[in-house]
């Protein structure tokens, strides 16, 4: 037992170099990659105040440009042409004209789809649940 507490010690020891090694390194790491700062000479009340205004006018400055740029983004969505319908439109569309409901068959002529995209079709809606299961094979919308 007196030989593990010994052990135990010395690894303790030894890690703790360690950490402090691993620290140093990280240390002088860090200074590497920060890029030297320049010492600012004393300013006057008055130079500090003449900075301060030059800061706004370049921040007024930027701002301009970006609301150009939302306005060019906002024409180009205006141009844009209209959303194709996906499978799940073409399916709910055939599903809500019916106020009875769906056969899987009526779906496939409609849709023209094959069974298993279908299928597919058929859980994705009713997982969102813009439809529901009326019997075995007939759809109706919620």
């Amino acid at each position: 037992m007196k030989k593990i507490t010994a052990q135990l010690k010395t690894l303790s020891k030894s890690l703790a170099t360690l950490s402090k090694q691993v620290e140093k390194i990280t240390n002088q790491v860090d200074k590497l990659q920060a890029p030297p700062k320049a010492v600012p000479a004393k300013k006057t009340v008055a130079k500090k105040k003449v900075a301060k205004k030059a800061a706004a006018k370049k921040k007024v400055v930027k701002k301009k440009v970006v609301k150009k740029k939302v306005a060019k983004k906002a024409a180009a969505k205006k141009a844009a042409p209209a959303k194709q319908v996906t499978m799940l439109d073409a399916v709910f569309d055939a599903i809500k004209r019916t106020k009875k409901g769906v056969t899987v068959t009526q779906l496939r002529e409609k849709t023209k789809l094959d069974s298993r995209q279908l299928s597919n079709a058929l859980y994705k809606l009713t997982k969102k649940g813009t439809i529901q299961t009326k019997s075995r094979g007939l759809y109706v919308k919620k």
